[in-house]
């Protein structure tokens, strides 16, 4: 039976895409067949193939298989924004429907689906849909990735209080280290453990590349077996 996941964030810019790229490397190592997604992406640059973004390319070349682009991205958009007004900066309507018909086609193919959202759980698509709605309404276990920076746990708890409150499966948490300056590193992570509703699944060292921080991430890939 094929498994999927998806990858919330506290915030932009906290390391989703690393922390998913780690993660199928990871899982390729334990023997999965395993691909990612990125349904939404905002930022993509034209390129004589269409437009393309760095993260969705990322998680492309991290689960190894030559897939159309338009299945791992179907929403591709131009500014970095907001989705919500990249798309309609772009004449889009960003809809769930041919996001889902993707993410089924990718299902149908690979054991494991490592589905990454976009910036946090409630940043808006579209009027009335959040990013939140794509876990929520395919059912998807969450995994949260938390930056590990200054303010990180009161956005990881505000999160995780939300990802529960909207009947989502909170499978766990990854930290990773966005800032190698951060103070008291060691005393965060432990208030993390002892106040998120989940287990943390791996903390992710600043600045070692997917492929060499699989080993990380054992946990995660655990939870996924």
């Amino acid at each position: 039976m094929s498994r999927a996941v998806f990858i919330a964030g506290t915030d932009t810019g906290i390391g989703k895409t690393h922390a998913a790229c780690t993660l199928l490397h990871g899982l390729r190592a334990a023997g999965h067949d395993a691909c990612g997604m990125k349904p939404v992406a905002s930022g993509c640059a034209e390129t004589p193939d269409g437009l393309r973004n760095d993260d969705a390319l990322a998680l492309l070349a991290a689960g190894g298989v030559e897939l159309p682009y338009a299945q791992l991205n179907p929403v591709a958009l131009r500014e970095p924004l907001s989705p919500h007004l990249a798309a309609a900066h772009d004449g889009v309507t960003i809809t769930l429907a041919p996001l889902r018909e993707a993410f089924g086609r990718l299902q149908a193919a690979h054991g494991t689906v490592v589905v990454e959202g976009v910036g946090g759980w409630l940043v808006p698509l579209a009027p009335g849909l959040f990013a939140a709605d794509i876990a929520k309404q395919w059912q998807l276990p969450v995994i949260l990735v938390v930056g590990l920076r200054l303010g990180c746990l009161n956005h990881a708890l505000l999160s995780a209080r939300t990802i529960v409150a909207d009947g989502c499966r909170l499978l766990g948490w990854i930290g990773n280290h966005v800032d190698p300056a951060m103070d008291a590193p060691e005393e965060n992570l432990a208030t993390l453990c002892e106040l998120l509703p989940a287990p943390c699944l791996g903390v992710l060292p600043h600045g070692v590349a997917p492929v060499r921080a699989a080993g990380y991430l054992r946990a995660a890939v655990a939870a996924l077996d």
